[in-house]
């Protein structure tokens, strides 16, 4: 939807429509031993894509299953070569994973051994976040324009190394310092057509973003000060310090969602095409927490009649058994139950998570986008078409390292 100089996102997707192609999927998944479930995900991304509008046109998801299923394959036998490698070296400094510590210096050697294999796997943990949304951009078209991004996987990943290394450190008081740079890192290197974005605006500005997350905090401390305080007897201090306790950390929680709500719409409204088109997002927190809130709901009443369902169902077969008859042990009649719970169990889980797509992910995706507008639209007409990105490991090593969830 456009007015002259904006265009406004819209979202028709359907959820009815993708909790039966997530079922399907899944389904399909279970039964190929989880081969499918790079086809899933690329049939899940083209609804959602074909769903989202700017100007009246859809967007265009053109990945492949078998891209997904190779890449797949290429990231697990680079990753397998890299820890082995990894375990043959601290086997070297007698710090091997494996075996069972007969010593207290065995146990430390065997948790530093932990800790160091952890540690060389976080490389590859940022390069894949880099590596899955570059393919993502690469299968993204939008008016026939492909989108794009370059090649500094690596260079992303050792900047983030840093930037969470000083977070962690300041105790996440450089939050906003490392939301920003990431942010701009990847989006000054990405492209639609022959146009490049750019990442704007200042990291301190985000600070007014924490506000929700300071207040918890505080409340926390309050708490323990107030503990402090009253140790020697039960006061309205203690009281006070009791009930802040959880008042804290569901303020706290709702800071953390706030915090990447209105991140989101800052880094948003800062971003440029092409040095002439802008954006403007406003999302809402309360509509993101009432989307958890009521998708929850919904998802936990449907696995409670589900579960009701499959349940009395095992328990009616299982009733037809005659124990005293037949005696102690597994008696052939007790297939039949065992297999209505093991498929009921299944089944509940494929449903769960068609059912948190639909009635969780995609609310929200919708808010998303239909908070967002382009500015300047008649700029979009002198973007020239970009040669297509072969995708390198077509998200193998975020599949792989289990990074991006089902979409």
């Amino acid at each position: 939807m456009s007015d002259g100089n904006y265009a406004h996102g819209d979202y028709t997707g359907d959820g009815k429509a993708l909790f039966f192609l997530a079922l399907r999927t899944g389904l399909l998944t279970f039964f190929t031993l989880g081969i499918y479930r790079f086809w899933a995900k690329t049939r899940i991304r083209r609804f959602i894509w074909s769903s989202t509008r700017l100007d009246g046109s859809r967007f265009e998801y053109t990945g492949t299953g078998l891209e997904k299923f190779l890449g797949f394959l290429m990231a697990v036998v680079i990753l397998a070569v890299y820890l082995g490698l990894i375990q043959i070296l601290l086997f070297w400094f007698g710090m091997t994973i494996f075996a069972t510590p007969a010593s207290p210096e065995q146990a430390l050697a065997q948790s530093i051994g932990f800790s160091l294999s952890g540690l060389a796997v976080l490389p590859f943990v940022f390069f894949a976040i880099y590596r899955a949304r570059r393919y993502r951009m690469a299968r993204t078209r939008w008016r026939g324009i492909r989108f794009g991004m370059e090649k500094n996987a690596w260079g992303y990943a050792f900047r983030a190394m840093g930037y969470w290394a000083l977070t962690l450190l300041s105790l996440g008081l450089l939050t906003p310092l490392m939301t920003f740079r990431l942010e701009k890192y990847m989006t000054d290197r990405t492209w639609f057509g022959d146009a490049r974005f750019e990442q704007q605006g200042r990291w301190t500005a985000l600070y007014g973003k924490m506000k929700h997350v300071f207040i918890g905090l505080a409340l926390l401390i309050a708490s323990g000060v107030g503990f402090a305080l009253s140790a020697d007897g039960f006061s309205g201090l203690t009281l006070l310090a009791i009930v802040a306790i959880p008042v804290g950390v569901v303020w706290f929680g709702i800071g953390l969602i706030s915090y990447n709500v209105q991140s989101f719409a800052y880094l948003a409204q800062n971003k440029t095409l092409g040095e002439r088109i802008a954006f403007h997002a406003e999302p809402r927190t309360k509509d993101i927490i009432l989307a958890y809130i009521v998708g929850s709901i919904v998802l936990a009443i449907g696995l409670s009649v589900a579960t009701a369902v499959w349940g009395g169902l095992a328990a009616a077969l299982l009733s037809g058994v005659d124990f005293e008859t037949a005696g102690p042990g597994f008696q052939p009649a007790m297939v039949a139950p065992i297999l209505v719970t093991a498929a009921g169990y299944m089944l509940t889980l494929i449903a769960a998570h068609a059912g948190a797509l639909a009635a969780i992910t995609q609310p929200i995706i919708k808010h998303y986008v239909t908070t967002m507008t382009l500015i300047n639209l008649p700029a979009l007409a002198s973007i020239q078409q970009r040669a297509s990105d072969p995708g390198a490991d077509a998200e193998g090593f975020a599949d792989a390292l289990d990074i991006g969830g089902a979409i």
